[in-house]
């Protein structure tokens, strides 16, 4: 995907989040930053396009330049329990297309943090070298993990293989906390912010769901049916996160430390 300009439109708009109306009366969202990487934006834009074939909702990128991205303003409403058992199943449809290697043909941004996609076979070395210990050196760099903690980190990603369950590189949304799943104006529930989209486990996104607060039960019931796994994921879900752990600490400070301690003393 190439830039496509916005400057003509959008480009005197200053940092922040802008909403307009079009000539034909649709609504638009824009985000403007100028502190970011030129592909910020574009990842964005390449993300909500791998997603855009699931039957998930995901918004219409209008226009996607350096410092910003326009994009179809979904409205905001409330989702009832039918529309959460629709995305659930939504959701299991989007984790059934698989790719033949994990990652992607780019990198991605998972919030402000880059995020290295490039393709692996393995899907245990591309968690562990692109995700886990990529933040954790970073981390460690910055002062922020000791000796010990690394110690801890790199066992853990020495056995990923006997913890977790080989699976297959999937479509996932990869930063799929509960603000990135949105309830537009007609309560549909919809993905946004897709910067962070690669071929990953499923169960990475699942695991995120319940992070930050998680969907109502209905919502992971239609997910196991239609995807026909069992609840086994929850148990793994904490080993899971602790990539997000690591990237909120590196992102936002010590105030994640505690709870990266307590998934490196749990499973190493």
């Amino acid at each position: 995907m190439k830039l496509q300009s916005g400057v003509a439109e959008f480009g005197q708009l200053r940092d922040g989040i802008h909403r307009a109306v079009r000539p034909d009366g649709g609504r638009i969202f824009v985000k403007v930053r100028h502190d970011m990487p030129a592909d910020f934006f574009l990842a964005e834009a390449r993300g909500l396009a791998v997603l855009s074939s699931a039957p998930l909702r995901v918004p219409d990128v209008i226009s996607v330049w350096e410092h910003g991205i326009a994009l179809e303003d979904l409205g905001r409403g409330r989702a009832s329990a039918r529309d959460w058992e629709n995305a659930g199943r939504g959701l299991a449809d989007l984790h059934c297309s698989a790719g033949e290697r994990f990652g992607l043909d780019s990198r991605g941004w998972c919030g402000d943090s880059t995020q290295d996609n490039t393709p692996d076979e393995d899907g245990f070395h591309f968690f562990a070298e692109r995700r886990l210990l990529a933040q954790g050196r970073r981390a460690f760099d910055r002062g922020l993990l000791e000796h010990d903690d690394m110690r801890q980190l790199e066992s853990i990603c020495a056995r990923l293989c006997e913890m977790l369950p080989k699976q297959p590189p999937v479509r996932v949304h990869g930063d799929l906390w509960m603000g990135n799943v949105h309830a537009c104006a007609n309560g549909e529930l919809a993905l946004i912010d897709g910067g962070a989209v690669h071929y990953g486990w499923a169960e990475v996104d699942l695991a995120m769901l319940t992070l930050f607060g998680e969907p109502p039960a209905s919502f992971f019931c239609a997910y196991e049916t239609a995807a026909k796994i069992d609840k086994a994921w929850r148990e793994r879900a904490a080993l899971l996160n602790l990539y997000h752990l690591l990237n909120h600490l590196n992102l936002f400070g010590a105030s994640y430390l505690g709870g990266v301690r307590t998934v490196l003393r749990r499973y190493s």
